[in-house]
């Protein structure tokens, strides 16, 4: 498609799906730490239908080749976006704006993992090569495919900090956000981490796993290769009651589930809950090399607490078990920083075509930014640990 710069005979080219790569040569850039970066997952957003032009995600994955038949020196995991549903950072205003004033904001390209507001490297590099070095080739891809596609707007999500200076510099904007992750602080057990908390929030967190479980519900950690149809069924249940009253249609479909068992069930956690010989709530986890992912839950009974039990306190158990650094239990809820998740800020990058577009954006992330900042500050100074213990995250 376009020259990459800065090495000679790289170049960047666009390919329309996770099927037509090798998995050993995404892989090979992708690494094995980020469940949702994988050739496995992302192949079965496609297979699966749930990512498709269709429903308004086309695939348009960027490689950044070189001179052998080898492994790219770089990806990106890249859509055209119809609508901007499903990512969690929200650009409805801008679009309205812009369509307002004569512009066309959709098609718009979009580098991110498919409904999941998980941090994770977007600029992927072969390991080896120098990182900066071709991820400044893919970001310079990025704009160019956008002129190729005549597309106004890129947008990469829930990229590291790293990478979001790195795509300043190559002209993109900065926009910051906040989620609410929890972090091992070396813990032993889950009483451990009760005791950095003040006594309130201990008693609090001790009486809500109490009334969780009192009606006779149990827990089940599955995973690996007791994953069966069976739990993906209940499951799914749970899955399309939740997305139904929230977003209105699913995200994903019941193939999905099936075909991501196949290909990672051991990078998969369903933490299942059953009373009276039938599952009646459930939570899916994804496991990465560092952290926890908590994405979708769901139930067909309610219960007191249930939601905290295990979407937050079980995740952490598991955590701290398996020797993880954090818990990333999703977008958005201020009630976990109650349960130990601490504000923490989140990225994103946006090129903008049209100047005065450009511009007016730009005046907006900067105020933006620095509230976010603010409301960071402000949220971690109530959080609920004891001062004075083991408060920083350096």
């Amino acid at each position: 498609m376009t020259d990459g710069g800065g090495e000679e005979g790289v170049v960047v080219r666009i390919v329309q799906s996770m099927g037509d790569i090798p998995p050993t040569h995404w892989d090979a850039c992708a690494g094995d730490s980020d469940p949702f970066l994988s050739h496995a997952f992302l192949l079965a957003l496609e297979e699966s239908g749930c990512v498709h032009g269709r429903t308004g995600w086309g695939p348009v994955h960027l490689l950044l080749d070189g001179q052998s038949d080898g492994p790219p020196a770089g990806c990106v995991p890249l859509y055209v976006k119809s609508h901007s549903r499903g990512e969690f950072v929200f650009d409805y205003g801008w679009a309205d704006a812009y369509e307002r004033a004569g512009g066309k904001y959709y098609p718009k390209l979009l580098a991110a993992v498919p409904f999941t507001p998980a941090t994770g490297v977007r600029l992927l590099v072969r390991q080896g090569l120098d990182q900066v070095t071709v991820q400044r080739q893919l970001a310079a891809g990025l704009i160019g495919a956008a002129e190729h596609l005549n597309i106004a707007t890129v947008s990469v999500n829930f990229l590291p900090e790293a990478e979001w200076d790195l795509l300043e510099d190559a002209d993109f904007l900065k926009r910051a956000d906040q989620q609410y992750h929890w972090y091992n602080q070396g813990y032993g057990g889950f009483d451990d981490f009760l005791d950095d908390l003040s006594s309130r929030k201990r008693k609090t967190i001790r009486r809500e796993r109490r009334r969780a479980l009192e009606n006779g519900i149990e827990i089940e950690w599955i995973t690996g290769a007791d994953l069966t149809e069976a739990h993906w069924d209940a499951f799914y249940q749970f899955y399309t009651d939740t997305g139904s009253r929230k977003w209105g249609e699913p995200y994903l479909n019941r193939q999905f589930f099936s075909l991501i068992t196949e290909s990672m069930a051991e990078r998969t956690l369903l933490i299942m809950c059953r009373r009276e010989g039938r599952y009646i709530a459930g939570a899916l986890n994804l496991i990465g090399a560092e952290a926890l992912f908590g994405r979708y839950w769901g139930c067909i009974e309610d219960h007191p607490f249930l939601h905290f039990e295990i979407c937050y306190y079980q995740a952490i158990d598991y955590a701290i078990q398996h020797g993880l650094s954090r818990v990333e239990a999703g977008a958005q809820g201020p009630h976990k920083i109650a349960r130990g998740y601490r504000p923490t800020q989140t990225h994103s990058a946006h090129y903008i075509r049209d100047p005065g577009f450009r511009d007016a954006v730009a005046n907006y992330l900067e105020h933006e930014r620095k509230k976010v900042g603010q409301d960071i500050e402000y949220l971690a100074e109530r959080g609920p640990f004891r001062k004075g213990e083991r408060q920083s995250l350096d």
